[in-house]
């Protein structure tokens, strides 16, 4: 399974997702891009998207985009903060594949 980190995670995440294939959006070149267009780059590439916007779902119609958004749900953008929330997240990535849906990871 291909992830995509948004830009506002830590690099330093990518080591816990051992088993997937997980690459930064500044890894890609797409940083700064909106997300709109991010995740239309993202589509064909990735299985995953994984960010920190909560507003991501108001912003756009997910339910067309063929990946599935994992939001974390936390105080701040800290490895130290994210870190306790991967292992549920991939719990939750082994037994969801359904596409256009939006996945809550709260700390």
């Amino acid at each position: 399974m291909k992830v995509l980190l948004d830009e506002c995670l830590p690099k330093k995440l990518k080591r816990d997702f051992v088993g997937y294939e997980v690459n930064t959006v500044p890894e890609m070149g797409w940083a700064g891009i909106k997300n709109g267009a991010l995740l239309t780059l993202a589509e064909p590439q990735f299985d995953v998207f994984i960010t920190i916007d909560n507003n991501l779902r108001y912003q756009q119609n997910l339910k067309t985009i063929q990946l599935v958004i994992v939001v974390l749900n936390a105080t701040d953008s800290k490895f130290e903060t994210l870190r306790p929330l991967i292992p549920s997240v991939l719990s939750t990535l082994e037994t969801t594949s359904q596409t256009g849906q939006v996945l809550e990871i709260k700390a």
